[in-house]
């Protein structure tokens, strides 16, 4: 009798390897091992032949990349998320694709669950299960990681004991996840909120005091909310952030020290490297505000937030987030133009805007020659204006305030009364 299929998401790396022998074992299937290509810049060949090695009966690799941005990166961008404004959600954004996939591989190749290398304490456990849960709620969920509770010294025991190779060892200070729109490092001495980052850390970014001395202009043109060109140049998704990975990390642009809220309750204190999103979030704010009025901006800034938690809090395919990006679409239909940002030490400032939806009017906006503002209706619009304060005023404020009683949200206790 054939043994039934698991699809693991599988990454190569030591969780994930070891996982592939442990599944075997404990539930006596056959694994089908999981890579899509993100931009994370591993051998993808290397990866499959180690997955076969490691005892999977079939290895998927699939590029996915201009998948990633087009349907989760782009709609991100234009949403405006940055999660507690400071993590543009890279990997939080990679897992409902790679779920979406997995369950589509399995079903294809008749697997009965699915698994993922993800930890108890993390977020990326909840991203995977909800969407296997949304999208194929008949998979059964198997979280090696979080079923066996190992220590990482008893893990790469297991892996000794079972001749798995990996490239891991006790003294692999962090852990790290990336992908083409970001790169995630934790653990180690980062657990130490008050211990600076080491340069070890980084990989994408040069430090700025060793960035070049002399600033780095860049010229990105948006369409309808969407990059799609930089310096003249159109490029399709993912190599236009590529490109802007290239140029902002060799200016020490992208970098994020940040203790965010995680989910499951705990504060985690993260680095993140970003070059282009960093630079793409930024510019496409500031052409929002040329292009969008006061009352869209503001409510934008909501709506912003609002998806950044749904983002990260693993919903992606919920109803709700589908009815805000409908309201992001419709927001962002006159978000063109092209915005110049100069790129100096770490820092990426928006030094020229221009569009042909643009709101900002020189002839209102002057106080010199060609002037059209009517300052005549000026004192009118002011007593309009200040009407109901001034009422408000009158009537409360200028006849002193009444002495009020501290309101209590809690009955006194026993010691209170005594």
């Amino acid at each position: 009798m054939a043994r039934e299929k698991v699809v693991l998401a599988y990454s190569g790396g030591l969780d994930t390897s070891v996982a592939v022998k442990w599944i075997n074992e404990k539930y006596d299937m056959d694994v089908i091992t999981y890579t899509c290509d993100l931009g994370q810049g591993r051998d993808v060949d290397g990866i499959k032949d180690k997955a076969i090695k490691t005892g999977a009966v079939e290895a998927v690799i699939e590029d996915t990349k201009n998948m990633f941005v087009d349907f989760f990166v782009w709609p991100s961008l234009m949403a405006g998320t940055m999660y507690e404004g400071k993590y543009p959600l890279a990997t939080a954004l990679g897992r409902p694709l790679i779920a979406h996939r997995m369950v589509e591989v399995a079903k294809e190749h008749g697997a009965t669950a699915v698994a993922h290398g993800c930890t108890g304490k993390g977020n990326d456990q909840v991203r995977f299960d909800v969407s296997f849960q949304t999208l194929a709620p008949q998979l059964k969920i198997i979280a090696p990681v979080r079923e066996w509770k190992w220590t990482r010294t008893e893990e790469l025991q297991y892996a000794k004991d079972h001749g798995i190779e990996v490239e891991a060892t006790k003294e692999s200070i962090f852990s790290i996840d990336q992908n083409l729109w970001g790169r995630s490092v934790e653990a180690g001495v980062l657990e130490d909120p008050w211990v600076a980052p080491p340069k070890e850390a980084y990989k994408w970014t040069v430090a700025p005091e060793e960035a070049p001395d002399q600033p780095v202009e860049v010229v990105i043109e948006f369409e309808q909310g969407r990059p799609i060109a930089v310096d003249g140049k159109e490029m399709d998704g993912a190599d236009l952030i590529l490109h802007l990975n290239k140029i902002g990390g060799e200016n020490g642009v992208g970098r994020i020290d940040h203790v965010e809220n995680r989910l499951v309750g705990i504060k985690s204190r993260e680095i993140y490297e970003a070059p282009a999103a960093v630079i793409l979030h930024n510019a496409h704010r500031e052409l929002e505000y040329l292009t969008l009025s006061r009352q869209a901006l503001r409510f934008k800034t909501f709506i912003s937030q609002t998806c950044s938690d749904i983002i990260y809090d693993g919903l992606w395919y919920s109803s709700f987030h589908q009815d805000l990006m409908g309201f992001v679409e419709k927001n962002q239909r006159f978000v063109s133009g092209t915005v110049r940002v100069s790129l100096y030490k770490g820092n990426h400032t928006v030094t020229g805007l221009k569009s042909e939806h643009s709101l900002y009017s020189p002839e209102l906006a002057t106080y010199e020659e060609g002037d059209q503002f009517p300052h005549e209706t000026a004192l009118g619009f002011i007593r309009i204006h200040g009407l109901a304060q001034q009422t408000q005023a009158r009537q409360q404020l200028l006849k002193g305030e009444p002495s009020s009683k501290p309101t209590r949200i809690m009955p006194p206790s026993q010691s209170d009364k005594s």
